[in-house]
């Protein structure tokens, strides 16, 4: 098989876990309103529930990417997948919001290892005239899950009970599994861990200025996903109206917009690399016409009806779309191939405790003032990142690390 096209194969695949990691997160987000009704649980223990994913998601993005960094892609991913999708399973057994909780914790352990694992296989895998698109397809799946989640969840539900719909996403994680180490054959170059990648110190990393900066500005835009992730179906019954069938058929739109934007971003971003633009030249035009689109977050709440509030939810989605895909792009600039799943881990843990941190809040403004403070912070939060950002004085990203 020519090189070129495994790489492209084996990109499609990190598509697919992707895509089966947000799915398999936003089935309890879709049923919310029905679990939580089953279970008599107030916005704030949900909001607890919510924040026991966060926490154990933020620390595994770290953890997750080292282990990416030192065993290698075929075999973390293997791992990653297997334990979320069992944890995914697990859901539906649970009788109490104690259990939910747990479940989502160990959700969180296997999942957080993901996006540093789909993120250092297409920085590896592709030279630089080719990674952002690469970038963007791997981690990309991730929205055409969510885009998923609404529909199938409604429509296994309606058929097998909501318990139903978590054995069945957990299911199609470990046919996954089995497909990935069919495929990603040991000892082929796209499933050798990176030579020496453990040697490289934390302690290196955490010495450069830039990573601080990145590590900064995720902190401060990542809190706005996990509410968009989280709670805007709960927005949707409350503020709206909305029925679990009506969820389904209107929620996955703004998701399907994002992954549309992820790949789109990626050939965008690609294409004026190959014009002959500075790459971070590029991504700093790209996210700042990003940071701007999140404003439309705004519109949310005065929108008329129905449609027009869903027409932009995915405004903001498609932006947040350009916005991700290029500022993982600018973390493959920057970095060397053998810390990427590292870096990318630890801006991962950065914004996932701010969004447990956020998330604890989230509950009770909720329930005090309503949705409204929450998309007007949104909106700015974009804005306040960018001027966070590094897009000067580049290492290139061939350049080890000193000890």
């Amino acid at each position: 098989m020519p090189a070129g096209r495994s790489r492209w194969i084996l990109c499609w695949l990190l598509f697919g876990a992707s895509a089966l990691s947000f799915l398999d997160r936003q089935v309890l987000s879709v049923l919310a309103p029905t679990v939580t009704a089953e279970f008599a649980m107030t916005n704030t223990e949900y909001s607890r529930v919510v924040s026991a994913f966060v926490l154990s998601y933020t620390v595994m993005f770290t953890l997750g990417g080292r282990m990416m960094d030192r065993i290698g892609t075929r075999l973390g991913m293997s791992l990653a997948v297997g334990l979320w999708s069992i944890a995914s399973g697990a859901h539906a057994l649970v009788y109490g919001a104690l259990g939910l909780g747990a479940a989502r914790f160990f959700l969180g352990i296997g999942e957080g290892a993901c996006f540093p694992g789909v993120t250092k296989g297409a920085v590896e895998w592709f030279p630089i005239e080719q990674r952002v698109l690469a970038i963007g397809i791997a981690n990309g799946g991730s929205s055409f899950g969510a885009a998923l989640a609404p529909p199938l969840t409604s429509w296994v539900t309606s058929w097998f009970g909501w318990r139903g719909a978590f054995l069945a996403t957990g299911t199609l994680g470990l046919i996954w599994v089995a497909v990935w180490l069919a495929v990603c054959r040991r000892g082929s170059p796209e499933g050798t861990p990176t030579p020496a990648a453990a040697a490289i110190p934390m302690k290196s990393l955490l010495r450069r200025p830039d990573v601080w900066r990145v590590l900064g500005a995720r902190s401060v835009f990542d809190p706005v996903f996990y509410f968009f992730m989280f709670w805007i179906p709960q927005y949707l019954s409350r503020e709206r109206g909305f029925s679990l069938k009506q969820i389904g058929a209107w929620f996955w739109m703004p998701f399907l917009a994002l992954g549309i934007s992820n790949i789109l971003s990626g050939k965008l971003s690609d294409a004026l690399v190959a014009r002959g633009w500075a790459p971070l030249k590029a991504r700093a035009v790209l996210m700042t016409v990003a940071a701007f689109g999140m404003t439309a977050i705004w519109l949310t709440p005065a929108a008329p009806d129905e449609k027009w509030a869903i027409a932009a939810m995915s405004a903001v989605m498609a932006a947040h779309g350009l916005w991700i895909t290029n500022f993982l792009g600018l973390l493959g600039d920057r970095f060397p191939a053998n810390t990427i799943a590292t870096v990318t881990g630890l801006t991962g843990t950065s914004g996932g405790l701010t969004g447990a941190l956020s998330g604890l809040c989230i509950g009770p403004v909720v329930d005090r003032y309503g949705f409204r403070p929450l998309f007007l912070a949104a909106g700015l939060a974009y804005l306040f990142a960018l001027l966070l950002l590094p897009f000067r004085n580049a290492r290139p990203p061939e350049m080890r690390l000193s000890k």
